[in-house]
């Protein structure tokens, strides 16, 4: 169970380090509900250095899933009981 887990949080987190980085330069980024119903958001959100900070985000998750592959526990320590 624990693998299977494992694999889940990195797909997971490899999943949402790619939307972070691809959302915020699309479309959907300028045609969302908030943006809209809060016009004071506009000026925040579509910023471009909002829009690299969210980016960056996504960025640092794809490499903590990376790093999270290339982590294995070591064989000769015992998990405790």
């Amino acid at each position: 169970m624990n693998r299977i887990y494992h694999a889940l949080l990195v797909v997971l987190a490899f999943e949402m380090g790619v939307l972070l980085l691809y959302l915020p330069w699309s479309i959907y980024w300028e045609q969302n509900f908030f943006l809209n119903h809060y016009p004071l958001l506009r000026s925040i959100l579509l910023h471009p250095s909002f829009r690299g900070a969210v980016s960056g985000i996504g960025i640092l998750d794809i490499l903590l899933a990376i790093r999270w592959i290339g982590s294995r526990p070591d064989p000769g320590r015992v998990p405790p009981a």
